[in-house]
């Protein structure tokens, strides 16, 4: 965890400044959807961050055991499931060829083992409601050109973020260096 830094915290009109900054992604083109979806991961993770928080903590003062164990639980299925991606090669071509659907898996083994439990509303409002949030933002925000200039210097490796990491072991991020290296390599010819 050497050299990791905590983004910027984005202010409340960059976050969220009108609805002219939004726009419905082009679902035809999944890789430029999957792009603007990252870069705002990246750009705003600490204000997503936040707002997970808040959740947590509104569904964790409710029902404080039931949020416990279902982090746990969510938690555990995660860490288990990167280390399988890493160690298994069944699993490790699954992930690169089919990243979506990993994490999709991650949450659907967590949700049924937290069902066998009873913590499935813990699990829908306390887990994935934040996610859902999270991915809709960053899924309709447009992004600019500082969002697209602190995403090329964190891609370079100028720069490690709690998201870069966490989207470098969901396997996120490797067609996004490729790009970036390869705008690099153009730039550094002409």
């Amino acid at each position: 965890m050497a050299g990791m830094e905590l983004a910027h915290f984005r202010p409340w009109g960059d976050f969220f400044p009108g609805f002219d900054s939004f726009s419905k992604p082009d679902v035809s083109d999944l890789s430029k959807w999957n792009n603007r979806v990252i870069s705002n991961l990246l750009y705003y993770q600490t204000n997503y961050f936040a707002a997970a928080i808040v959740v947590i903590l509104i569904v964790g003062c409710l029902n404080p055991l039931g949020m416990f164990l279902g982090g746990a639980v969510v938690a555990l299925v995660f860490m288990g499931s990167v280390w399988a991606g890493e160690n298994k090669a069944v699993i490790k071509n699954f992930k690169k060829r089919n990243p979506t659907l990993f994490v999709v898996g991650v949450l659907g083994i967590s949700y049924f083992l937290l069902s066998l439990c009873g913590g499935v509303m813990v699990f829908l409002f306390g887990i994935t409601f934040p996610m859902l949030l999270i991915l809709i933002h960053a899924s309709l925000r447009l992004r600019s050109m500082k969002n697209k200039l602190e995403n090329k210097i964190e891609g370079v490796g100028l720069k490690k973020t709690p998201m870069g990491v966490i989207l470098d072991l969901l396997d996120q991020q490797e067609e996004k260096f490729n790009k970036i290296q390869d705008f690099l390599e153009s730039k550094l010819k002409d």
